[in-house]
């Protein structure tokens, strides 16, 4: 199959092996793929070097294009999450916005991709829910034709 560290050949991922597992591990580009892939979300640099994921324009996710306070991607999560999450090697509280419930991978392989995708789309899930109405409407709603261009 290969060996320890090998780049999976259909993604840009990292296979590790053992004896019972196979993981695979997102970079940074695996990442933005996936959180644009979700319905109305975009991408912003910010703050020189951070790349932002937001939904109506607000975050749900923040990858650092070169990580320099030790955190390569950080994400909202729920307290409960939150509280589960610190307790594992490589993720601690996120600077700056942990006291809303945000986590920070030290490495983008602290969880493999079958465990990070389901908290991207749960990050995206509870700012889309936390938008308000108005803003929900105009994601949803077809653009309008015909009209001025601002």
């Amino acid at each position: 199959m290969g060996r320890p560290g090998q780049t999976c050949f259909w993604k840009r991922f990292t296979i590790h092996f053992s004896p019972f597992t196979i993981h695979c591990f997102m970079d940074i580009e695996s990442v933005r793929q996936f959180c644009l892939s979700l319905p109305h979300a975009d991408e912003k640099v910010q703050w020189g070097n951070d790349l932002l994921f937001r939904i109506g324009e607000k975050m749900f996710a923040v990858a650092a294009l070169e990580p320099s306070h030790g955190v390569a991607l950080s994400f909202k999560c729920t307290p409960e999450k939150f509280a589960e999450l610190v307790e594992q090697e490589g993720i601690i509280p996120a600077p700056y916005m942990a006291r809303h419930h945000w986590v920070g991978l030290e490495r983008l392989g602290a969880l493999p991709d079958r465990e990070l995708k389901p908290l991207l789309k749960n990050a995206y899930q509870m700012v889309l829910e936390k938008l308000p109405k108005k803003v929900r409407a105009s994601l949803v709603a077809p653009a309008k034709q015909g009209g001025k261009k601002s």
